[in-house]
């Protein structure tokens, strides 16, 4: 069984916001392999389904981003999932151009107050996750730029991001996040 988080807001004033690209990930994911995520367990909405031949639950965490991990933890307990090798979190990257994803294998938060909740939470940070670019914030109000909306170029760009996400946790699925890593990851330009 494995555990594929995408970190959020729940309220309907942050849909389409950058924080949400997470949310919208699993939502591109449920729709692609046609999983409902419409049930409320652990704090979060999940769907259980299959994805080529892997048992998988697919969840939003209903807890505002910062406290992501009072939903993902009690999952990772009630399901036996193994946080090192059978969850993966999505989330959102503001050192990310938009539209880029860069899959790991663990790390720090970077940050992110959602990772960091889940990292204490689980008392580790060596699980997998996947970071979906949002775009770097220009004007000093990191607030403002992760609960704004995407200009219509941008928007495009991220929903294109998608196919590479689900390219990336079917990778993940079948234990080739080296495989992931090498296809996905983009060398960012420095200028």
């Amino acid at each position: 069984m494995f555990l594929v988080v995408g970190l959020g807001n729940p309220e309907r004033k942050y849909e389409g916001t950058r924080h949400n690209v997470g949310f919208e990930a699993i939502d591109a994911i449920a729709k692609h392999y046609n999983i409902e995520v419409n049930h409320r367990e652990q704090k979060g909405l999940v769907g259980k389904g299959m994805i080529n031949g892997h048992k998988v639950i697919l969840a939003k965490p209903m807890t505002y981003m910062n406290l992501s991990g009072e939903c993902v933890a009690p999952l990772c307990d009630y399901y036996e999932v193994n946080p090192n090798t059978e969850l993966v979190i999505l989330s959102d990257d503001v050192s990310l151009s938009t539209g880029n994803i860069r899959v790991r294998k663990k790390g720090s938060a970077g940050g992110h107050n959602g990772l960091k909740n889940i990292i204490a939470r689980l008392n580790t940070s060596e699980f997998p996750r996947i970071r979906i670019g949002v775009g770097e914030c220009e004007n000093n109000d990191m607030v403002a730029h992760v609960l704004g909306h995407y200009s219509p170029e941008d928007r495009k760009k991220v929903d294109t991001s998608f196919d590479k996400v689900i390219g990336a946790v079917e990778l993940f699925l079948e234990g080739n996040l080296d495989s992931a890593m090498n296809k996905y990851n983009v060398k960012e330009k420095v200028e």
